[in-house]
């Protein structure tokens, strides 16, 4: 699995502490031409919840950007999505594989050298690294990493790695050079005016 270098997390306990519907931020981004998206809803799965992701799901669909829900692989599947991420604490990778099979890919995150080891090991296509630096969009985050942690173990695994926590546009450049291949952006993304913050993120993010 080849990951384009920005991914978008569409948060939606966040987005609605900054008033942002997550319709409206997943539009914006299928307007700008990013290639996949995560939708995080972390409370229980209600029947408006179901139907907001099978909406997400239809925005990003359109615009031919791979659709990733996280935690659940029942409502990954349900909703139509391309991939499902989870935890630690979630469903095994392994167990997760048994109940989507290849129709999903399937994304792992890890927090230290032993998990990212292990996780090298589990049958999923590309693996999570994080929290680099101090995060707001966690209520109990893992401990910080840092970037100099990340290129010491990025060699470890040869799967597509995504880093994720307390990225900005002010320090996206250290995690690339860390050996990154993708960085997960959730409160940076958020911005009053979307469609300038994300134009700005696909900028610095293009591809060479």
């Amino acid at each position: 699995m080849r990951l384009p270098r920005l991914y978008p997390i569409i948060d939606a306990e966040l987005l609605a502490m900054r008033g942002i519907e997550p319709e409206d931020m997943a539009r914006t981004l299928a307007d700008a031409g990013v290639r996949i998206a995560q939708f995080r809803h972390k409370g229980p799965y209600t029947r408006d919840a179901l139907g907001r992701a099978e909406n997400i799901g239809r925005i990003l669909e359109s615009a031919g950007a791979a659709y990733v829900i996280n935690d659940r692989a029942d409502i990954a599947l349900m909703a139509g999505a391309d991939g499902v991420h989870v935890g630690q604490d979630d469903l095994p990778p392994e167990a997760v594989r048994r109940l989507v099979g290849t129709k999903l890919a399937v994304g792992f995150s890890t927090h230290n050298q032993q998990q990212l080891c292990a996780g090298d090991q589990e049958p999923v296509d590309y693996l999570a690294f994080g929290p680099i630096f101090p995060t707001a969009s966690k209520l109990n985050p893992d401990p910080t990493v840092g970037v100099q942690e990340l290129a010491r173990l990025r060699p470890l695994t040869k799967k597509p790695l995504v880093a994720i926590g307390g990225i900005t546009r002010a320090n996206m450049h250290e995690v690339f050079e860390a050996g990154a291949d993708s960085v997960a952006v959730i409160s940076d993304l958020a911005a009053e005016n979307l469609p300038s913050r994300i134009a700005e993120w696909m900028k610095l993010t293009a591809e060479q």
